[in-house]
């Protein structure tokens, strides 16, 4: 979804679907955010997304829970809706998310990329068989496909979400990177133009923020 820089009130179609199996920490978000822009392009982005703070204590774990994982992961086509995921699973998932999350940090601050967060993700990379195997069936003949047994299904989630990173990491849209502008919001999106945060409801809090702070500058006598 993309949203223009001027200000508008949050229609009913900018929410999150609700997972009332993610964990949530301080009281539950009442408007919970539209994807970021980039999300929907990258599932790495949204991966790193997945861990949500917001205004007034708030704060969402899309992955907070086996349950919530497995909706996440076949809600974006990386796993069998019917998969069995445990909490190991879940774990693995968001040990993934953090380590995802301290690459966008070093890429957009303009550090050097941390040696774990490296590490990880190669080793994500390398969950899940790189060559297409030759299969043969009744009804389609020959045809090659990639490894996927039912007991691997989080390997090859963590693998095509770690590609993700990579390429976006190292592709064109790496220089679009950028955190929300609009605190404490810390998810990250691809920059469209000037405008740098996640969501209308942010732009309009930074808006918000600013038109105070020249406000009260005014109204501080010299």
């Amino acid at each position: 979804m993309r949203e223009s820089d001027t200000a508008h009130a949050e229609t009913p179609g900018e929410r999150l679907p609700h997972r009332p199996e993610g964990r949530l920490a301080g009281r539950r978000a009442e408007q919970p955010l539209p994807p970021a822009p980039g999300a929907e392009q990258h599932p790495a982005l949204d991966l790193a997304n997945t861990a949500i703070t917001l205004p007034g204590g708030q704060s969402a774990d899309l992955l907070g829970t086996p349950s919530a994982a497995r909706h996440w992961l076949a809600d974006r086509g990386l796993a069998p809706a019917a998969a069995d995921l445990r909490e190991t699973c879940a774990s693995r998932l968001r040990a993934l998310r953090e380590q995802v999350r301290a690459l966008l940090a070093a890429r957009t601050d303009g550090r050097p990329a941390p040696a774990e967060a490296l590490a990880a993700l190669n080793g994500a990379l390398t969950l899940a068989p790189a060559a297409s195997l030759l299969h043969w069936s009744p009804d389609r003949g020959l045809y090659r496909a990639a490894a996927h047994p039912t007991t691997q299904v989080v390997e090859h989630a963590l693998a095509a979400l770690a590609a993700d990173a990579a390429d976006l990491l190292t592709g064109p849209d790496a220089e679009r990177l950028t955190a929300c502008g609009s605190p404490p919001c810390n998810r990250y999106l691809l920059r469209h133009g000037r405008r740098h945060w996640c969501s209308t409801r942010c732009g309009d809090r930074a808006r918000a923020a600013r038109a105070y702070a020249r406000r009260t500058r005014r109204d501080t006598p010299e």
